[in-house]
Parts: structure tokens; sequence; C-alpha cells
């Protein structure tokens, strides 16, 4: 399953996102492939769009960072795996 992930880092702690970030931190955990991460060039904030059949991995990930970011995760589809479930529910 993908998963995409958003996130700001909370009023005050940019210095500690960039603190753990250079540290390394932000690896994913085992079992988690990243296919991209972007940042947004305004520094508030920025996504990822990672694959894993892990959820708790997920989890784990994002509890490394909710003390210092708002975190938002969202399993996703892509265009072929959803074309199928359309076509199913509105071709008549």
């Amino acid at each position: 399953m993908k998963y995409l992930t958003t996130w700001a880092a909370f009023p005050g702690a940019m210095s500690e996102c960039v603190e753990k970030f250079l540290a390394g931190e932000a690896k994913s955990e085992p079992g988690i492939t990243v296919l991209g991460r972007w940042h947004k060039v305004d520094l508030s904030g920025g996504v990822t769009i990672s694959e894993t059949d892990n959820v708790a991995a997920i989890y784990a990930g994002a509890a490394k960072w909710a003390d210092v970011m708002e975190i938002s995760i969202t399993p996703v589809l892509e265009d072929a795996e959803i074309a199928p479930i359309l076509a199913a529910q509105f071709k008549k």
C-alpha cells in the first residue's frame, strides 16, 4: 500500500526539526520504501510518498516526529488501481 504523508513543524519547533533531520532521524523505518520526499520552499512543511505492507512501521515513523510536527498520513491508490473500480461503478 502507498501512503501520502504531509507534515508541518509546530510553531517554534523548526530548529529541533532541522537537528533531527540532519542527525538522520528522517530515515524510513525498516520495511518502508520511500518513493519520494518533497519539501515546500517556504519551509512550511512537505510531503512523502512511501510504500509498505506494514502499517505499524508507518506509525512508528510518525511517532518519532509527533512531538515537533503535525503529521497527516493517508493511504492512496494509483490511477491503474482505481480505474477498474470506477469502471464497474459508473459505466452503464
